[in-house]
């Protein structure tokens, strides 16, 4: 039972009602994560920006789905598993490429499995990739600076998983479809 509570615009507190009616001009809904991010202020207008700053990274669209994916998979979070799967669709991220993330397989692009794979060293590892880990990133292509690119989605992510975790945030109906559930094996963790 979550203590939180799912703000409508007229629920929510004065400071979210501006960002609430730009997320139903901006998606035609209110998502469920917002209307609880909406109980903090702060911490909606916090996921907004880091949103915002996390697309105008050196990353390409695909990049970023793989870590927002990546970390939403590790982090086990049954909201932005099918909320990042319909907006990986949306962008028009390969099947393949959501599939295998979904599933913890690796990816077929040895590009995007090294970001998977790096990307995985940073949750794990609390940010602390040893200088080989590094290198592997770095010899795949990856400036230095995707290496800091990387941890804006991962602030982000937190944010947002987390919130999730404390709320059991319902699953919107159009992300019903895409519904998940960790592995088996993670899910025996």
């Amino acid at each position: 039972m979550s203590v939180f509570t799912l703000h409508t615009v007229d629920t929510a507190p004065a400071a979210a009602k501006g960002m609430l009616e730009q997320s139903i001009k901006d998606y035609g809904m209110l998502p469920g994560l917002y209307q609880v991010m909406a109980s903090s202020p702060e911490l909606l207008a916090s996921y907004y920006k880091l949103h915002e700053m996390f697309e105008q990274t050196a990353l390409s669209v695909d990049e970023r789905n793989v870590v927002w994916m990546t970390i939403n998979v590790e982090n086990r979070c049954h909201y932005c598993v099918p909320a990042h799967t319909a907006i990986a669709k949306s962008q028009g991220v390969d099947d393949a490429i959501v599939n295998a993330l979904r599933e913890e397989r690796p990816l077929d692009d040895p590009r995007l499995e090294v970001l998977r794979q790096f990307t995985l060293i940073l949750v794990r590892k609390n940010g602390n990739p040893s200088p080989a880990e590094v290198q592997t990133f770095l010899d795949a292509g990856f400036e230095p600076r995707a290496i800091l690119d990387v941890l804006v989605g991962l602030a982000q992510k937190v944010l947002s998983n987390y919130t999730n975790h404390l709320a059991d945030t319902p699953l919107d109906e159009p992300f019903k479809p895409f519904a998940w559930t960790p592995s088996k094996a993670r899910a025996a963790e």
